[in-house]
């Protein structure tokens, strides 16, 4: 069994199984960040340098993990609250104004559920470490969502991001990935990602009832999701971590 892990530049035959395979991935929810669109629905065309897929050749007609980054303008001397929402829109404006992008910032790395546990998500962030600094970059920063995090919600990001474990390694799985890899956690994006709908909506996503105003607990949320009856509103705001890899 090999697997490879290639651009979508290089191979752009792969482009079908990117689309294929991964459903359960990620909470429902999730697919609804209104950010997400302005990425994904370019990206294949404008970043393919920066979009990967890992094949195995056992199974060659599909994916076992997939990943995406892009490049933006970014000189202010922090990373942003923003986080991920934040990084597409830079990364928006510098393609439209014409700007030169100084960093690269990871947008995704997903690995199919069924392959999870065997070591690809660790092969993909090194793959993408790899692509951006043949491409010039000396900067690749990620807005990380802790993967474990989902079991401890009410628990502040920033105190879960400071956990660490007797070898000075994170507890969270996801963040330790990024600490050996050669990465530095520098702060936490306190507004990540800013999902919102109708009640009705997130009965869809959730498959719970949302009949009360306050805070919901939400299977894979990494915090309560803020519901107002009275509004027919709910808001899931998201925060992530921002790990810096100097390459």
């Amino acid at each position: 069994m090999t697997i490879d892990i290639v651009s979508l530049a290089d191979r752009p035959d792969l482009a079908a199984l990117f689309d294929e395979d991964f459903d359960g991935a990620w909470p429902q929810f999730m697919l609804w960040d209104p950010m997400g669109g302005i990425y994904y629905n370019v990206a294949h065309d404008l970043y393919p340098e920066f979009v990967f897929a890992a094949v195995d050749s056992a199974e060659p007609g599909r994916a076992v993990a997939k990943a995406y980054a892009v490049p933006l303008r970014w000189t202010e001397p922090e990373l942003p609250d923003g986080g991920w929402d934040r990084a597409i829109q830079r990364a928006t404006v510098t393609r439209l104004s014409g700007a030169t992008p100084n960093i690269v910032s990871a947008i995704e790395i997903c690995v199919r559920p069924d392959r999870r546990g065997a070591g690809l998500s660790a092969r993909m962030l090194a793959a993408m470490r790899r692509a951006v600094a043949d491409r010039g970059y000396d900067t690749l920063v990620a807005p990380v969502r802790p993967s474990g995090k989902h079991a401890d919600p009410e628990l502040p990001m920033t105190e879960y991001a400071a956990r660490v474990r007797d070898d000075g390694l994170p507890v969270d799985p996801w963040l330790r990935v990024h600490v050996r890899a050669g990465g530095r956690i520098e702060r936490v994006a306190t507004r990540s990602m800013m999902i919102s709908g109708s009640l009705e909506d997130w009965r869809r996503w959730t498959g719970l009832p949302f009949d009360t105003s306050g805070p919901v607990h939400v299977p894979g949320a990494l915090v309560p999701v803020h519901c107002d009856v009275a509004h027919d509103h709910a808001v899931y705001v998201e925060p992530n971590v921002w790990v810096r890899h100097r390459l």
